[in-house]
């Protein structure tokens, strides 16, 4: 077992704890990463990455039904599910081995096991229950992460009920299936599953689908999908489920009326639980509230010398907001003059179905809550010439001003390469652009970033196309 001493060490190698560690090697620190499973995390191993590889091959197969729309004589696409989650695996596989690359190239130290808070500036790491070091840093960041909340009676079973890790790796390819929770991940597994030719039925506790969007992003989504043949059950709960040999029996009770929905398999789909566990939290001042970590604005625990970053701690859940805490926690441990903490209302969300999903800053509706006077734009894809001709013609963009200032508060897409697009609106946001830059701005033609733009020119009265 080794004694080392290091600068800087964090707990967890995916998006927050491998940027961070990057970052912390880069300003001169001493740094090692401490990581018990894959390098990469869940984002490059079984979440982001593989599910994009997933929804891409979805994408071609909705493709290839379509062809007679371009000009091509019809054919009948048939696939290998087991071809298609080798490729998905494949494409996580080397990223993975690409962060390894990095960290290597960085001078970054990696040791293989899970690391446990053993004593001020002290981490003791283990593996399958044994001793492999006990490390010492001043600064010790946690980044573990988190996993798949599951609900009583329908913990995950790997045959019939399946969290997002069993939906990536399927052994054939279901008939018919259901998804609990319209978020993100259950939205994106749906949309894979039904566009490879499954039955799929959505159930979500709250009134509308992708909750966290706008009220009308969020109602274009959802006549879209069940356009696509996806069936949609909101302000539906799911009483239990009873499980045969190759089936499930699903007890929903919606708008009063209980029925069951019976499916080869269920995709458990409600949120994330903070991996708090065997940190060695018990003795310390970090403060713990829904198995998150709580920290402040510099990602700093009630512990001196302890951060956490990244889905351990407070929302929005996603890859890239751990790397930005990841990057500011380590500049601002350098002593950096020039550190802003995180305004999580320029973190962009992005929801990969098809139509995709992107948003940045505020909904109109919490926008008025917030006691803004609002001005609002709405550009439809069908007005873009891109669209129709990309055969994309369904989709919109919704922008939300500052009726009095200007400011940009909030955009919201669905449609064909919004999750691109979105970049856009996160920039102007993040440079406080008002109304004034972004209707100077010249977007490009033909491209559907046009749509963007004529949006902001609907909340002034000035669009062109509409």
């Amino acid at each position: 077992m080794a004694d080392q001493s290091f600068d800087c060490v964090i707990v967890g190698g995916g998006p927050g704890g491998y940027v961070a560690a990057i970052r912390a090697a880069q300003l001169g620190m001493k740094t090692a990463v401490v990581e018990r499973e894959h390098l990469g995390g869940i984002c490059l191993n079984w979440g982001c990455i593989p599910t994009k590889a997933l929804l891409r091959t979805s994408e071609i197969n909705h493709l290839l039904h379509h062809l007679p729309e371009f000009g091509f004589s019809p054919v009948e696409p048939k696939f290998e599910i087991d071809k298609v989650v080798k490729r998905s695996r494949a494409v996580a596989k080397q990223l993975s081995q690409g962060v390894g690359f990095l960290l290597r190239k960085h001078k970054v130290t990696v040791f293989d096991g899970g690391g446990k808070l053993a004593g001020k500036q002290t981490l003791a790491v283990e593996k399958d229950g044994k001793p492999v070091a006990t490390l010492t840093a001043p600064h010790i960041i946690l980044a573990t992460g988190a996993r798949a909340r599951e609900l009583p009676g329908l913990e995950a079973d790997g045959k019939l009920i399946w969290t997002y890790k069993q939906a990536m790796v399927p052994a054939s390819m279901p008939k018919s299936l259901l998804v609990i929770g319209s978020g993100a991940i259950g939205i994106e597994f749906a949309s894979f599953y039904r566009n490879m030719g499954a039955e799929v039925t959505v159930v979500e506790v709250l009134p509308r689908i992708l909750p966290v969007e706008d009220e009308e992003i969020s109602a274009f989504a959802h006549k879209a999908f069940e356009k696509q043949g996806i069936r949609i059950m909101v302000g539906a709960n799911v009483k239990g489920a009873k499980k045969g040999r190759d089936n499930v029996a699903v007890s929903v009770e919606a708008n009063g009326k209980g029925q069951d929905v019976t499916v080869d398999r269920v995709i458990s789909a409600v949120g994330i639980v903070g991996n708090v566990e065997r940190l060695g939290l018990e003795d310390t001042g970090v403060k713990v509230e829904r198995t998150h970590v709580v920290i402040d604005e510099y990602c700093r625990t009630g512990e001196p010398g302890v951060y956490a970053i990244g889905d351990l701690v407070g929302p929005p859940w996603l890859a890239h907001k751990a790397s930005h805490e990841g990057v500011l926690c380590v500049e601002k441990i350098a002593g950096l003059n020039d550190v802003h903490p995180l305004n999580v209302t320029n973190v962009p969300g992005c929801t990969y179905c098809r139509p995709q999903v992107a948003s940045v800053g505020l909904t109109e509706a919490r926008a008025k809550e917030m006691g803004h006077e609002v001005k609002v734009g709405k550009f439809p894809f069908i007005g873009n010439g891109k669209a129709i001709a990309m055969g994309e013609p369904e989709g919109m963009v919704k922008t939300v001003f500052d009726a009095k200032t200007g400011e940009l508060l909030g955009a919201h897409m669905v449609g064909a390469e919004v999750t691109e697009m979105i970049q856009g609106f996160v920039v102007a946001r993040t440079l406080e652009s008002t109304e004034t830059e972004l209707m100077e701005t010249i977007f490009p033609h033909p491209t559907i970033s046009e749509t963007m733009h004529e949006a902001v020119l609907d909340a002034w009265g000035k669009v062109i196309h509409i």
